[in-house]
């Protein structure tokens, strides 16, 4: 027998897949960055500079993984390399101005698309829905221990 559980693992998977994101190599196709870098940038632009360790904490992958990643995102000039703020050893990785530019205009990319899709939906059930998927992120946030910060 089917449960709302079923719906919503189903629904979370056709969500995964869904044209708005329009996947095509970790990209959409007018995307400005990669998927990836995108994450990236957004939880150090919450949590503020963050070294290796920290975004390994932070995502749960290895150190090598986000070498690569936080490699490419400084090529690409997104990311720079600077000493802890708070005196510590390790050097983190703050957000350049130009990456700050490019998460803004990626995000509003997102947010137009989506204000496409609930266009119909009144401003409570939009609201009900955001409220319902923070409750849903947060639940799975609690079981793998690595709570995303909001801001």
């Amino acid at each position: 027998m089917e449960t709302p559980t079923h719906e919503v693992e189903y629904e979370q998977m056709l969500l995964s897949r869904h044209s708005f994101l329009n996947q095509r190599g970790g990209r959409r196709k007018d995307s400005l960055m990669e998927r990836s870098a995108y994450i990236l940038l957004s939880r150090i632009r919450v949590q503020g500079p963050m070294s290796i360790g920290e975004l390994s904490d932070a995502f749960g992958l290895d150190a090598s993984t986000l070498n690569r990643q936080t490699a490419a995102a400084m090529r690409a000039g997104l990311i720079e390399r600077i000493p802890d703020p708070e005196g510590g050893m390790a050097r983190k990785f703050r957000l350049t101005g130009e990456g700050t530019r490019l998460l803004d205009e990626e995000r509003e990319g997102i947010v137009d698309i989506l204000e496409q899709v609930m266009r119909d939906w009144p401003h409570d059930d939009i609201a009900a829905f955001a409220s319902y998927l923070r409750r849903f992120n947060n639940g799975i946030e609690a079981i793998g221990g690595r709570p995303w910060p909001r801001p």
